[in-house]
């Protein structure tokens, strides 16, 4: 098993500790890994992350997803399902990568995935299982990151019903990817 890459260093060695901070992982911090454990306790039903492709055209494809379209099933791993024939999920599919942004607490996060389409029967969504190739986390003291994109529901319990619907199928993928 790797060890884990988790380290810190400053993105200006001549800056003071508090004005940035820059770290690498390749396994999932505890907070982030319990952000994306499937449960939705006490999920922010506004978080947002971007999930970025690349298309064989070097166009970047993009597909906003919400807590309960995430699924952490281990330290390395994120689980997540997009509509099979949008451009993001064609992308992935073409070229097994993905990249996935999003801000939390005060911090950006950018984490780049190697990932695979898993097919289930009777689930009307592409899924997909990626490894962590790299993750980092970005930080400033001379100010706070509130939030990147946020959406607010319009029917929360119906989409987290969806979201919960939509984990089973992700951990169902886990599994088999497994």
């Amino acid at each position: 098993m790797p060890v884990p890459r988790r380290h810190l260093y400053m993105t200006d060695p001549h800056a003071p500790p508090s004005l940035a901070s820059h770290s690498i992982f390749d396994e999932w911090p505890p907070e982030l890994r319990a952000l994306f454990d499937g449960t939705l306790a006490g999920a922010d039903v506004g978080f947002t992350a971007s999930l970025c492709a690349a298309d064989q055209g070097h166009r970047v494809r993009t597909a906003l997803l919400g807590a309960g379209e995430l699924l952490a099933p281990d330290a390395r791993t994120l689980a997540f399902a997009l509509w099979p024939t949008s451009r993001t999920a064609q992308a992935v599919i073409a070229t097994g990568r993905a990249t996935l942004t999003f801000v939390f607490d005060e911090a950006f996060y950018q984490v780049h995935l190697d990932a695979r389409q898993v097919s289930l029967d009777d689930v009307p969504l592409a899924c997909f299982v990626g490894t962590i190739e790299s993750g980092e986390m970005q930080r400033v003291g001379y100010a706070r990151l509130t939030n990147g994109i946020a959406f607010e529901l319009t029917d929360a319990q119906s989409a987290l019903t969806r979201w919960r619907e939509q984990l089973e199928w992700l951990k169902r993928a886990a599994s088999a990817a497994a």
